[in-house]
């Protein structure tokens, strides 16, 4: 396993869509591997795979309760309103009050390639928005008025 260098704003490949992964291979395996202990490595508690320089619909959270591998995720449902700070491993030392869904229904492919479907409300419903967004080109920073964001913790 490797800790990867995190891209930063202003790379062209954090706004591209991401392309969807067709098959679980040991290059992707190794890459789920690499990505879980690059957001540990950096403290953080979710990355995507173009935050590594991967065009892939791939993801991986941590909130403190293990990691959880995240392939070609999608929103299936979502409701309520939550405002909450947030920041980016791709946009350090900034922060924002971010609005997000309170509660969402993920599904997606574990590391393995099996369904799973991920019912999250609190962090771990902000970090899977914030990691699916990444996944379609967009930061948190996209989502605020650029007067509301601020200076935070790297």
């Amino acid at each position: 396993m490797a800790v990867l260098k995190v891209i930063k704003a202003g790379d062209p490949i954090l706004r591209q869509p991401t392309q969807p992964v067709t098959r679980i291979t040991k290059r992707v395996s190794r890459l789920i591997e690499d990505m879980i202990e690059t957001m540990y490595a950096v403290d953080g508690v979710g990355l995507a795979a173009p935050q590594v320089g991967v065009s892939k619909k791939i993801a991986v959270i941590d909130v403190g309760e293990g990691p959880i591998a995240l392939i070609n995720p999608k929103i299936i449902e979502g409701s309520g309103e939550d405002i909450d700070v947030e920041g980016c491993l791709s946009v350090p030392g900034k922060q924002a009050y971010v609005k997000r869904m309170a509660t969402v229904k993920v599904q997606a492919f574990n590391e393995k390639g099996k369904p799973v479907q991920i019912e999250a409300e609190g962090l771990l419903a902000r970090a899977l928005q914030h990691e699916i967004d990444h996944l379609n080109g967009i930061l948190f920073t996209d989502l605020v008025d650029e007067k509301d964001i601020f200076e935070g913790e790297e």
